[in-house]
């Protein structure tokens, strides 16, 4: 079975989570956690919910993390994927054009090396004098 499936009824999810269906409605009311819905409106987990309605009880029995905090948590690490699932995507992209340019480098009659400004210092020392005015 599909981890993220929502085909759990709320019986079902509150029992697996060991909770009561009403603290699985006001956690949806809340924003806790975001049950799919049947065509007749009811409630509707997967196990990923149920997993996070256990973790929702640990940080909130264990920890002693009011509900408001649990959220900003919960938001926080939902953000935190998201961010990391963005920044893989754009090394992959970033990995691709390096190669796809180093393939294109590799049939240029001028590389993109002799175009660009060369990065040694120098040490030479330039002397100036202005010219006299007097003639």
């Amino acid at each position: 079975m599909d981890e993220h499936a929502k085909v759990l009824l709320i019986s079902v999810a509150a029992q697996l989570a060991g909770m009561h269906p009403q603290t699985l409605r006001q956690y949806d009311r809340m924003g806790l956690v975001e049950p799919g819905r049947s065509a007749g409106g009811g409630r509707r987990y997967s196990m990923r919910d149920v997993a996070l309605l256990r973790e929702i009880q640990r940080l909130s029995q264990e920890d002693g993390v009011n509900l408001a905090g649990v959220k900003r948590i919960i938001d926080t690490e939902r953000l935190v994927l998201e961010l990391r699932e963005r920044l893989a995507e754009a090394q992959e992209r970033l990995a691709y054009a390096e190669a796809r340019l180093a393939q294109l480098e590799s049939i240029s009659a001028f590389p993109r090396t002799e175009l660009l400004p060369s990065m040694r210092t120098s040490t030479a020392l330039v002397v100036w004098r202005p010219r006299s005015t007097e003639g």
